[in-house]
């Protein structure tokens, strides 16, 4: 049987809050097929938590149904001003937000746009890893390390984690974008695509304004309506900011707040305190590959021959998820539930794995031990649409053709694999498709 070590350690924890700096014995020995027998241990400082900030969420009243459609933006304004005053929202702040907004068709054209050729997973890490993100992230998190300790004790979420979302998304308060917001979001609703979403995100905006979080100066952003050092969308910050600094107010673009927040936003979301975004493993010979993808117990992983390289700490019972993000050849990733915690930041796999990455270089620590099969190369977009096209045609319903390569693409593929001769690893390249299409 494998042994509840890492349950155990809860109540040290909460014991640890309570009565003040104490040292506690945590177990560092793989999960393994068959018996475990833990005998190497760790000593890990466990310092007092303070008590949490508790932020009570601001309910927006919907926006009432729009129009179907609108002949012009000003029709758009008048209407969405109609309807988002009748919500109960001041009527000067919804005009004079309006007043300052104009159409803006770039952010109209990036919303719509699609890439022509899909990313290989190494493209995304090695963006997130570069030398010159990582070396000001080092940086970075050395001037902050007390506060971002802090945070780590407080809301249970990594400190090399929340700085490498604070990395990525504005380069560590570098880039923060400069649309603006209220003209980029109206854009959007008038577009009509996310017209309800973008709807959404201004009424939070007015709120915003109103209860200070916001000023009037300081409305610039990113395109999609992100805002400050960790990029929130207003909505989000309603909910989930908090003020970092106790200087009485909640401002995205603080850092303080906007990685207090991050922090509060991940912890909120289900973060797992203790526990890595993915733990890197070996897969044995005679490995099942329909199983790639699929969410399991660690205990049911090792007993499939799973196996962590480096010596870790691991729940029987968490819930780990297999991934091959470039197939057999590549790395073989255990991803805890926090690598889907990070993806509400960015709904991406590769985003996740970015954001990992970073943490461990940030840090200190080694990235990935396998090497990536950089000989592969991506479908561009047209492609995938076509394999999408015939997969459905043969009987691998891929829920539609877009273009883009999403998880019930890449099960049917693995079906078409496990049925023609190839190792169902999931992985789309041209090597892998070209005898399923010809280009």
């Amino acid at each position: 049987m494998l042994k509840k070590q890492y349950i155990a350690i809860f109540p040290v924890l909460l014991a640890a809050g309570c009565t003040g700096q104490q040292a506690m014995q945590q177990t560092n020995k793989p999960i393994r097929q068959g018996n475990v027998d833990i005998t190497q241990t760790q000593t890990i400082t466990v310092k007092p938590q303070p008590a949490p900030i508790i932020v009570k969420p601001t309910v927006v009243t919907p926006v009432p149904a729009p129009q179907p459609s609108y002949r012009s933006f000003n029709d758009w304004k008048s209407d969405f001003s109609m309807r988002a005053i009748a919500t109960g929202k001041s009527s000067y702040d919804v005009r004079r937000l309006l007043d300052s907004t104009y159409l803006n068709q770039q952010v109209i054209s990036l919303d719509s746009s699609q890439p022509e050729f899909s990313k290989m997973p190494w493209d995304y890490a090695d963006s997130a890893v570069s030398s010159g993100r990582v070396s000001t992230g080092k940086s970075k998190y050395s001037e902050q390390r007390s506060y971002l300790s802090g945070l780590q004790s407080q809301y249970g979420v990594n400190s090399e984690i929340i700085a490498a979302i604070w990395g990525m998304e504005s380069s560590f308060g570098a880039v923060t974008g400069n649309s603006y917001i209220p003209s980029s979001l109206a854009s959007l609703a008038f577009d009509g695509r996310r017209q309800e979403f973008a709807e959404t995100q201004l009424l939070s905006l007015v709120e915003l304004l109103q209860r200070g979080d916001l000023s009037w100066s300081q409305l610039d952003g990113s395109w999609a309506g992100g805002m400050g050092q960790t990029q929130f969308i207003p909505d989000t910050w309603m909910k989930f900011g908090v003020d970092g600094d106790g200087n009485g107010h909640r401002n995205p673009w603080a850092t303080a707040d906007a990685l207090a927040s991050t922090a509060n936003y991940l912890s909120q979301s289900g973060w797992v305190r203790g526990l890595a975004p993915f733990y890197e493993a070996t897969l044995p010979s005679s490995f099942d590959y329909s199983t790639v993808g699929s969410k399991q117990s660690a205990a049911r992983w090792a007993a499939m021959g799973v196996d962590t390289i480096e010596d870790v700490f691991l729940d029987a019972n968490t819930q780990m998820e297999l991934w091959l993000p470039a197939g057999k050849d590549g790395p073989v990733l255990l991803l805890s539930p926090n690598f889907d915690v990070i993806k509400i930041y960015n709904n991406s796999s590769s985003y996740a794995l970015g954001v990992s990455l970073l943490g461990k270089a940030i840090a200190g620590q080694s990235g990935l031990r396998k090497s990536w099969p950089r000989y592969e190369r991506p479908l561009s977009t047209s492609q995938v649409t076509r394999l999408q096209q015939r997969l459905t045609s043969s009987g691998y319903d891929t829920k539609g053709a877009d273009g883009i390569i999403g998880t019930n693409t890449r099960k049917a593929f693995q079906l078409w694999q496990a049925n023609n001769g190839q190792t169902p690893d999931g992985f789309i390249t041209q090597n892998s498709a070209s005898s399923l299409a010809s280009w």
